[in-house]
């Protein structure tokens, strides 16, 4: 059988922890920081999780992680 392909956007964007859950960043961090708050840019800072409703499509697209 033939190995499965990772795909390779996904595995840019989430990384595996050790128990399983899929860490990710926030969006909106790149360009226009100078409107947004000092408050909203910490709280950006910070990992957030993948949603348990994207979990087995992104357990999919990510075999080998």
């Amino acid at each position: 059988m033939a190995k499965m392909k990772t795909h390779k956007a996904s595995a840019k964007r989430f990384h595996f922890t050790a128990t399983g859950k899929l860490k990710r960043g926030h969006m909106s961090t790149r360009h226009n920081t100078g409107l947004k708050s000092s408050k909203r840019m910490r709280s950006l800072r910070k990992a957030a999780y993948a949603s348990e409703t994207r979990m087995h499509d992104l357990k999919r697209q990510l075999p080998y992680g």
